[in-house]
């Protein structure tokens, strides 16, 4: 009898000996951290499986042996004071054997400080945006899984749903640290082989690091319920050594400037409609059906038809601007960094000419730069609230100037606000542009984003702190706001970053006070 209830554990628990080897085990991965990660793993599987043999081993032991068959009495006692006590301490030893190992490994994961390289990662529905800071290295990647497969009229390739455009391209031997957030809903930044995966969430940056420890190619996916194509957003990692990493990155920058003069040339050539059209296609399908479907019909309720809409019939400057600015409270996404003039001009031109639209029209590269300067310079155009106030210029003014004289005329109108208006609008405005950034607190990230709390700009001058905010300040992730913001909105946001967080500087900034900035 023994004997047999020796066999019978062995073949219940000595699988579990030999899960380290077993294909549907935990993998150990390609990093410092995945490879803690999974011995903390090891070590709790094996602590579990000695729990289980004891536990059921005591319990097969005393049904055979102190069964009603052989003559067993069940013994009467009741609250023994000594089992109670064991089998308080001893879970409690457990666990405490437990959580030493765990702990350390969280702590482990949870340090970025001291890294090589700071990459900012930003999801958005449903691609990944890649930021290299102090590298001017940023690019957006998507699936790029063809769309004959998805819908199963082809056979699906190895990578299937696990392929992507644009691979993120990281160094072995270097700390990465990773800065996530998102532009919509929340996301999740998951590749196992780097035991990494941190939520990405609007309005918040979370830190993740990596220490790539050989070369290849790792595959993770978006790991959080983000919308009907949360499947369709993969990651593809390719890690290189750290000499063909740099070679790439310079690589990077150099196509980079290139694409600047390949833009400028653009605007002087003019393609057929057979050329936009097959263009365009193939632009809409990668970015655009994935919300609008690849018929166009869209989803009602959700993503508007682009079939005889208002937006594909009506002007096409209009077309255009949606296209390149997003439409601001919807899911509509701005696509002025993420295509250039000419994909632009085609997937217009597609969506004005496709499922039976056949407007005839063709846009052009220049048709979208000249459209885009002309909706980021009119008046008509800004998100300020106050933007309807009459102003009379003189006749003949040259555009710039009357750009120019508008703002002017307004400030004058805006100036009237008090420190509690002004610290008001200033909280909104902050909130929504960057707080992603600086944090609610003001504290920001060391090593990424700078502390707003005393901090030598917000302590300065007034000027150098409008300069920071309007301009922005090269070879960091700080942007220029002017095109971003009106007048009133960054007098008001200097002014609260300049009295909040116990900064107390007493400055009101007044929109005349940007306006003039500079002059």
């Amino acid at each position: 009898m023994k004997q047999l209830l020796y066999c019978v554990l062995a073949l219940i628990f000595s699988p579990a000996l030999f899960a380290s080897e077993m294909p549907f085990n935990m993998t150990e991965g390609v990093t410092e951290i995945s490879g803690k990660v999974y011995n903390l793993h090891m070590i709790i599987l094996y602590i579990c499986c000695a729990i289980g043999i004891v536990v059921f081993g005591a319990m097969i032991y005393a049904m055979i042996n102190h069964r009603k068959s052989k003559g067993a009495v069940a013994a009467n006692f009741h609250e023994s004071t000594k089992v109670e006590i064991l089998w308080t301490v001893v879970p409690f030893i457990i666990l405490i054997i437990m959580a030493i190992p765990a702990t350390k490994t969280l702590i482990a994961m949870e340090d970025p400080s001291n890294a090589d390289l700071t990459i900012k990662i930003t999801g958005s529905q449903w691609k990944w945006h890649y930021s290299y800071f102090d590298k001017d290295v940023e690019f957006y990647s998507l699936m790029s899984t063809p769309r004959a497969q998805i819908e199963g009229t082809e056979a699906k390739g190895e990578h299937y749903l696990l392929e992507v455009d644009k691979h993120l391209v990281l160094p072995i031997n270097r700390k990465v640290r990773f800065l996530m957030t998102s532009d919509d809903v929340i996301h999740s930044w998951w590749v196992p082989a780097f035991a990494v995966k941190k939520d990405a969430n609007p309005g918040f940056i979370n830190e993740a690091w990596t220490r790539i420890d050989k070369p290849g190619i790792y595959r993770g996916q978006c790991a959080e319920l983000c919308g009907k194509d949360h499947g369709f957003m993969p990651i593809v990692v390719e890690a290189l050594s750290e000499a063909d990493f740099d070679k790439w990155l310079l690589a990077q920058q150099q196509q980079a400037n290139n694409a600047e003069a390949e833009a400028e040339a653009a605007l002087s050539q003019t393609l057929t409609m057979d050329e936009l059209m097959a263009q365009g296609e193939q632009i809409y399908l990668a970015r655009c059906a994935a919300c609008h479907q690849p018929n166009g019909a869209g989803l009602p309720g959700v993503f508007p038809s682009l079939i005889g809409s208002p937006i594909t019939t009506g002007p096409v400057d209009a077309h255009v601007d949606i296209v390149v600015n997003g439409k601001p409270g919807t899911a509509m996404q701005a696509f002025a960094k993420q295509l250039t003039a000419t994909e632009i001009a085609a997937v217009v031109t597609f969506e004005r000419n496709a499922w039976g639209n056949d407007s005839g029209d063709t846009v052009q590269a220049a048709d979208v730069s000249s459209a885009s300067a002309s909706s980021s310079s009119s008046p008509a155009a800004s998100s300020d609230p106050n933007s309807a106030i009459p102003v009379t210029l003189p006749a003949n003014l040259p555009e710039t100037e009357q750009v120019k004289a508008v703002a002017e005329a307004k400030a004058v109108v805006l100036d009237d606000l008090t420190m509690d208006e002004l610290m008001a609008m200033g909280e909104k405005v902050y909130m929504t542009s960057c707080v992603a950034c600086h944090q609610a607190a003001g504290t920001g990230l060391p090593g990424a984003f700078p502390s707003l709390v005393g901090s030598p700009v917000i302590t300065g001058p007034v000027t150098g702190h409008l300069d920071t905010v309007i301009n922005g300040k090269p070879g960091t992730a700080m942007q220029a706001f002017t095109s971003l913001l009106t007048p009133q909105q960054l007098a008001a946001v200097v002014t609260y970053e300049r009295n909040a967080w116990g900064n107390n500087s007493g400055d009101a900034v007044q929109a005349s006070d940007v306006v003039g900035h500079g002059k």
